[in-house]
């Protein structure tokens, strides 16, 4: 099947290069001409490798599972290389190290950064680092189509009622998220720009937001957002990558869903709203609400930016919620709400057996009538031990490397749940500038593994579960 090779990277290699024009036109009109000279070279270079690879591919023998796995993480390596070639040719004598950096922080919708002062950038160029965040988030979702074989039943279910995908499928379900993601970006930028927020900064912010990323057009978000109105309208934008980028759709075409589409969102909306009610009544320490609804969307769609003035004494709390997560089929990343409430009823289930042995308990998904498996809660159980281990080893690394224990620990967490260092975090002054390069090349790799965490998995437990 010769679409899902290198047809499909050479896609996103064809995005980059539309992206380069783009900001060719921008600077042109704008009479921004410093960089100008970098966005021809990723065009063209970009240009050329779409080409490559839409003609090098002629095997039409069907591509495995593992196959596909690879070739997404493929592309998490090659498409920021095309991305940092801007980073590197610009006039402010970046090196390889760091341009591939900013890509990779970029493209996995991290937010690390750099630039200490983002006012002395090119606006082209900040242009060029918030839109690596949007093909990045569009690629991850690209990339659950791609492998919607190896989910488990029950998210597969709150998508569609296919048991797999073939060529014509995949087809349409990649263009609707592709509209999807357009649709949404482009409604995130008219509703900012219509609560009076720069057309340049609101721009910005949207290919953050939908990508559930951490670049800002400024130095803080309080230059920003400068009163109480768009602080709110601004967090409940940033719901939109906690939820399923299906549920706009879903909501359209209810006449046509059964509730296990909403399976997913339902939990999620149940769950944020528990959370929210108990901020409200123990955590509202200062009565200032719309600071504190800011971080707490920030913090559960893995966003991570936040104000100035934000609660810094809530860090922990904070850490908690992003390693949770958001949707499956969000640009957010984390362990998963769903994962860890299934894990949690099959635990409680399997106590109360034991105790009541003539009773019968049923693995079964809130507000609907979705089961949900032993085996699958054995993958939920093995993806917990990797974050785990994971973040054990990367901390260790950081700690070794001479950053603090728990500056270590924090860091290691913000990478491998693809957040960004902030106040509400404790991290904002952390610079990434002057840190050792192959710190560098740790952060990249766990910020890549991060990213793709159930596909790392499944290369380490191919046996267990590529049976068929």
């Amino acid at each position: 099947m010769k679409y899902f090779k290198f047809i499909y990277l050479s896609v996103f290699f064809g995005i980059i290069s539309i992206l380069s024009f783009l900001n060719i036109i921008y600077s042109y009109y704008f009479n921004l001409y410093l960089n100008l000279n970098s966005y021809i070279y990723s065009l063209f270079v970009s240009l050329f490798v779409a080409l490559l690879f839409y003609f090098i591919d002629n095997d039409e023998k069907k591509i495995t599972i593992y196959e596909k796995i690879l070739t997404v993480l493929l592309g998490y390596f090659l498409l920021p290389l095309i991305i940092s070639i801007p980073f590197y040719f610009s006039i402010y004598n970046i090196t390889f190290i760091n341009s591939y950096f900013e890509a990779i922080s970029g493209f996995t919708s991290t937010g690390f950064t750099i630039f200490d002062n983002i006012k002395h950038i090119d606006q082209s160029l900040i242009i060029w680092r918030s839109s690596s965040q949007w093909i990045g988030g569009l690629y991850f979702l690209f990339s659950i189509i791609l492998l919607i074989d190896i989910f488990d039943n029950s998210f597969k279910k709150s998508l569609t009622n296919f048991i797999s995908f073939n060529k014509s499928e995949t087809l349409k379900q990649s263009y609707k998220i592709f509209i999807l993601y357009c649709i949404l970006t482009l409604s995130i930028f008219v509703i900012l720009n219509f609560f009076n927020i720069r057309t340049f900064n609101s721009l910005n912010l949207a290919m953050t937001i939908i990508a559930s990323g951490g670049f800002l057009p400024t130095n803080n978000l309080s230059n920003i957002l400068i009163n109480n109105t768009q602080i709110i309208v601004f967090s409940l934008l940033m719901l939109t990558s906690f939820f399923s980028i299906f549920l706009s759709y879903n909501l359209i075409h209810l006449r046509n869903r059964n509730l296990n589409f909403f399976n997913e969102d339902l939990h999620l909306l149940f769950y944020f709203l528990s959370v929210l009610i108990i901020f409200l009544i123990f955590f509202n320490f200062d009565n200032n609400f719309s600071q504190l609804f800011l971080s707490l969307t920030s913090s559960v769609s893995n966003i991570g930016i936040s104000l100035e003035n934000s609660p810094k004494n809530l860090s922990f709390v904070f850490l908690i919620l992003l390693i949770i997560g958001g949707s499956f089929f969000s640009t957010s990343s984390g362990i998963r709400f769903l994962k860890l409430y299934s894990l949690f009823k099959f635990s409680i289930n399997e106590i109360l057996s034991y105790t009541r042995p003539k009773n019968v308990y049923i693995n079964k998904l809130l507000f609907t009538k979705i089961f949900f498996e032993q085996s699958e809660v054995y993958k939920y159980f093995l993806s917990i031990i990797i974050f785990i281990i994971s973040l054990l080893f990367l901390t260790s690394l950081l700690t070794m490397n001479g950053i603090d224990i728990e500056s270590s620990f924090k860091l290691s967490i913000l990478t491998l749940m693809n957040t960004v260092n902030s106040s509400i975090y404790g991290l904002n002054e952390f610079n990434f500038q002057d840190l050792q390069f192959y710190t560098k090349y740790y952060l990249i790799l766990f910020m890549i593994i991060g990213r793709v965490e159930l596909l790392t998995l499944l290369i380490i437990c191919k046996k267990f579960l590529f049976k068929n």
